[in-house]
């Protein structure tokens, strides 16, 4: 029984967090492939996690042993004929809102009952443990369950994903699950806490004080904030892919694995000072990412020493106010109730709320301030400790301040708005000629705009005349008017080529960018051709409406940092070229400080026997131009003829991107 015990929990929580970023990957491409998807999604984890934690409290309070095994059961009966895990196309979104509520509801369609299960597992199984064997600790149990869960996520990014298309993960996951099913409904139907004491005495015993219950959900709301928000800035500004949501969760787990396992692992005197540490410079280093060396390497060290730091503390506490086993369900209920606050914060409140990324600064202050009033708490011999303890939080909570004050009245003054898709600001920089007005979007510049006059046409940033946007509408240039598409409408600076008689097609997801570019910038509103905006994902978008005919198509989208996976599948291009003329160009903006996109884009040419030209132009501050990298697609006598370009050799023999598969490791910088 001990085995068919551990074996459970061990199997549940390898499913529950394995498809985790089976589900994500799965539903990124419909929701634009933005880093507040992967947000969502952890909330509605933590949200059913609550769900499940709740069920268990109340099963083991209220129901018989025997009524709660048969429910418990065909449950899982109900929930294994509901596979596989396949989203229908019918939940795909329309353009234009929020989509938060529907992919929360679309996620509770596909996995909602088998996700609900296995988050029941944990606490319900060890709570059967605990009654079977009075006197012994089930928390070894929860450890084993994070150990799992650890392995379930790691084994996505390493194993699976490098190796095998999402339809066929689907179906092992699903294979799991079954198993799962038959090990737990043969432990509720031969256990499940048979020698359970009688439901009033235990009702009685398992209440904690309502103190004890604000610290666990305290303790637990905070690394989830923390966690949620370091990953929406990793993903917006490197890529919104499996790889950098499972490394942060990964260790958000194993931070409850070693807080649980042995009290050894935490020391306050250590953890405490650290936090006060990591704040300013995660402050500064998330508001001036140019602060951070190049390349993928140190951001997600800084991000992820943060995680483990942070969540870290707070498990700690958290851990050393774990109640006796007759309060266990209503102690991980609590738990899971905090991390759902956590969620809820991020995910939904926050971009409604605030104008600007602000989770992770207010999260870190608020770890410093909960863990600091929980080293004191129940501990009234702790005076040797308590000097330290103060200076941290004061310090912590003075930086909190100085850090408000700016953030609400900065020296520069800037627009702001904030929705699903993340931040985006416009702020004017320099003086005289020099002037120009920029729109950020996270931490990255998406076009400057000179505001003297005579400047306000120039192209700028990463669309001069040199480089592959500027090439591209060059060599697609007839003696008629040129049909233009432009994926990712940033400032409207594509705008900047047009001429009388053209077309000019932007396809662009946030609407919030739509409206930034014409009321903040003038190269759309300048712009003598025949100009359309559509508001919506552009893979979705084009699917549906018939071939435009381009001249040129322009893939420009990006998400942070980083061009949505989605935009680069061979699926992807088979869109785009059936968008084009027959003798048209594809240009796709491959820019990136952390991912070489180079291949991507060749392998995808490749596969439709296209030609793919490498262009790379430098800066140039007296134009405003920045240095850029672009793949263009197209014909050889078109392309040819630019001695700035590179005719690409055939892509390496590595395996393509698909919207089944797609893998970061090997294109890393």
């Amino acid at each position: 029984m001990l085995i068919l015990y551990a074996g459970t929990i061990f199997l549940s929580a390898f499913l529950l967090f394995q498809v985790q970023p089976i589900i994500g990957k799965m539903v990124l491409p419909w929701f634009g492939g933005s880093a507040a998807a992967w947000t969502v999604c952890m909330l509605f984890f933590q949200l059913t996690l609550l769900l499940g934690y709740l069920y268990s409290h109340l099963g083991g309070r209220y129901l018989a042993p025997r009524r709660q095994a048969w429910l418990h059961a065909s449950l899982l009966l109900v929930a294994a004929l509901m596979l596989p895990i396949i989203p229908a196309d019918s939940w795909k979104p329309a353009p234009g809102g929020d989509p938060a509520f529907l992919l929360l509801g679309l996620l509770a369609a596909t996995i909602g009952l088998p996700y609900f299960l296995l988050s029941t597992t944990g606490p319900l199984v060890q709570h059967w443990f605990a009654q079977e064997r009075p006197g012994s600790l089930p928390y070894r149990l929860f450890a084993l369950s994070n150990l799992a869960s650890l392995l379930g996520l790691l084994s996505y990014p390493l194993l699976f994903e490098p190796r095998f298309t999402l339809k066929e993960m689907s179906t092992f996951w699903s294979a799991g699950f079954g198993l799962f099913a038959v090990f737990c409904g043969a432990l509720a139907l031969n256990g499940g806490g048979r020698n359970a004491a009688p439901r009033g005495e235990d009702a009685e015993a398992g209440t904690p004080i309502a103190r004890d219950s604000l610290f666990w959900c305290g303790l637990a709301a905070v690394p989830t904030v923390v966690l949620m928000s370091a990953t929406s800035h990793l993903t917006a500004n490197i890529a919104p892919v499996p790889l950098l949501w499972v490394l942060p969760l990964a260790i958000y787990l194993l931070t409850y694995i070693l807080c649980f396992e042995s009290t050894r692992w935490y020391r306050r005197w250590l953890f405490l000072p650290l936090m006060a540490t990591l704040t300013p410079v995660l402050i500064a280093c998330s508001t001036y990412p140019s602060l951070m060396p190049s390349g993928i390497m140190w951001p997600t060290l800084l991000f992820c020493l943060a995680i483990f730091v942070y969540c870290m503390a707070c498990h700690g506490e958290l851990a050393r106010l774990k109640p006796p086993p007759a309060q266990l369900t209503a102690y991980f209920l609590t738990i899971a109730l905090g991390g759902a606050i956590g969620g809820i914060f991020t995910g939904l409140v926050a971009p409604h709320v605030f104008n600007d990324d602000y989770e992770l600064a207010l999260s870190c202050i608020a770890a410093v301030c909960i863990v600091g009033a929980a080293s004191v708490y129940r501990q009234p011999n702790l005076a040797s400790h308590s000097r330290p303890i103060k200076a941290a939080v004061v310090c912590t909570t003075l930086l909190g301040v100085m850090w408000a004050a700016n953030a609400i009245s900065p020296s520069t003054p800037t627009i702001k708005g904030r929705n699903f898709y993340g931040t985006v600001k416009v702020k004017d920089t320099g003086s005289g000629k020099e002037r120009v007005r920029q729109l950020t979007h996270g931490v990255i510049i998406h076009g400057r705009q000179f505001l003297e006059p005579s400047r306000q046409h120039w192209p700028t940033t990463y669309f001069g005349n040199a480089g592959g946007a500027g090439i591209a509408i060059a060599a697609s240039r007839h003696g008629g008017p040129q049909h233009v598409g432009i994926i990712g409408l940033g400032i409207g600076t594509m705008a900047a080529y047009c001429r009388p008689g053209d077309v000019y097609r932007f396809y662009e997801i946030n609407p919030l960018v739509v409206q930034f570019a014409n009321e903040h910038f003038t190269f759309l509103r300048d712009c003598p051709a025949s100009k359309q905006v559509a508001v919506g994902d552009a893979r979705l978008v084009m699917e549906a409406e018939p071939a435009q005919q381009f001249d040129v198509l322009a893939v420009d989208a990006f998400s942070g940092d980083a061009v949505p996976v989605h935009l680069l599948t061979q699926e992807a291009f088979a869109i785009y070229f059936r968008s084009l003329k027959p003798g048209g160009v594809l240009a796709v903006h491959v820019s990136n400080r952390y991912l070489n996109l180079v291949p991507v884009v060749n392998q995808a040419a490749d596969a439709f026997k296209r030609t793919a030209y490498l262009s790379d132009s430098g800066s140039d501050d007296a134009r405003g131009l920045k240095a850029s990298t672009w793949v263009l697609v197209g014909q050889r006598e078109q392309l040819a003829r630019f001695t700035s370009l590179r005719q690409l050799p055939a892509a390496p023999d590595v395996r393509p991107w698909t919207d089944d598969y797609s893998s970061l490791l090997g294109i890393m910088k």
